[in-house]
């Protein structure tokens, strides 16, 4: 009997602890096998946004974080994650904008006040 596949939200699971102890390579593979087996989810993409930003992948973290973003604009951490893989990617406009919204959207937000307030101080 082949053994039973796991589950979106097994492979979210594990892969989310992974993450969580700093295997940022061994989260994403597992997270990129949930996300397969559940396209667009929001917890799914912004855990894999985490893992390849965290791994230096900036270009794919904000990939993940602007599918977020795409289908709900008002996801603050999406933003304030798509502007800070903008910032590591030199492109300092994108990620002035995402990182102004998020912190409009969350103004008592410390993390995305600090980040903003260093993109701006960089312009």
């Amino acid at each position: 009997m082949p053994p039973a596949r796991e589950s979106a939200f097994e492979l979210f699971q594990r892969g989310s602890r992974l993450l969580a102890d700093g295997h940022f390579g061994g989260s994403a593979v597992l997270l990129e096998r949930a996300l397969a087996l559940e396209p667009g989810k929001a917890s799914i993409l912004e855990a894999l946004g985490r893992a390849y930003f965290n791994q230096g992948a900036h270009a794919l973290a904000a990939e993940r974080f602007a599918a977020i973003v795409e289908s709900d604009p008002l996801a603050h951490y999406a933003h304030f994650g798509l502007g800070l893989a903008r910032e590591r990617l030199g492109d300092d406009r994108g990620a002035r904008r995402h990182l102004r919204l998020a912190a409009l959207m969350k103004p008592d937000n410390e993390d995305y006040r600090i980040a903003l307030a260093r993109v701006d101080a960089a312009a």
